[in-house]
């Protein structure tokens, strides 16, 4: 058996039927909601990323496209760990590219949050740290709530080296968006700012705190005084 129905078969062993029952409902999969249709095996994540890195080095390119293909969270999860691992651990920077390239063609599979988060960061992030980063303005316009969000969750890698430019730009565009998924992700955003840089975000929040939706203020302020947040918040 080839190593991508041994992963596969490993991921249905660990299913979990009450697991999946609530994930179905934690990642919004009804009717109308922003995860619709998705459906789940019930596997914890710590078990997929032990798999990941079992099998990051057996499966081929090919076979993490079928992964992303599935119908099931976790195999598409799982298969972004290990994408993140092969573009970690990326000879040169050809190959490198090669892996960013494949992550932005398979980007309608990168469809819930959480799938954004474990993965935006470290490809987009990592690549993009010393390149032109108009692609996450082109997604931030998008009417795709996951590519929004993929250029809201791109913004940590810069946010971790202390560049904050990208994320202001980035807040000011999200501040209408209609979605609270975006709402939270850019409040995420400002609050890691803060901690790298609490003058340049505080001065943010002054001049945007009254259009802001407050759950995107909330999260931003979240570490701050009681002092600060009740100003904030007023």
């Amino acid at each position: 058996m080839d190593s991508l129905l041994l992963l596969e078969e490993e991921l249905r062993k660990h299913a979990n039927s009450e697991r999946a029952r609530v994930s179905m409902r934690y990642f919004k999969t009804g009717k109308g909601e922003y995860g619709e249709g998705d459906q789940f095996l019930g596997v914890a994540v710590p078990f997929q990323r032990a798999l990941a890195s079992k099998y990051v080095s057996q499966v081929t390119e090919a076979d993490i496209s079928v992964l992303l293909a599935s119908p099931f969270h976790e195999i598409r999860l799982t298969a972004l760990f290990i994408l993140n691992t092969r573009f970690l651990k990326s000879a040169d920077q050809t190959e490198a590219k090669k892996w960013v390239d494949f992550y932005l063609s398979h980007i309608h599979c990168i469809n819930n949050w959480d799938l954004v988060d474990s993965s935006a960061p470290i490809v987009l992030g990592t690549w993009l740290q010393n390149r032109n980063r108009q692609i996450l303005y082109q997604f931030a316009r998008s009417k795709n709530l996951w590519k929004n969000r993929i250029a809201m969750l791109t913004t940590l890698a810069f946010i971790r080296k202390n560049e904050l430019d990208d994320l202001l730009k980035l807040a000011d565009i999200f501040i209408s968006h209609p979605h609270d998924l975006m709402h939270k992700a850019t409040g995420w955003m400002l609050r890691e700012g803060w901690k790298k840089n609490p003058e340049e975000i505080e001065k943010f929040l002054t001049n945007n705190a009254p259009r802001m939706p407050r759950t995107m203020l909330r999260y931003s302020i979240e570490k701050m005084s009681k002092a600060r947040r009740k100003y904030f918040m007023q």
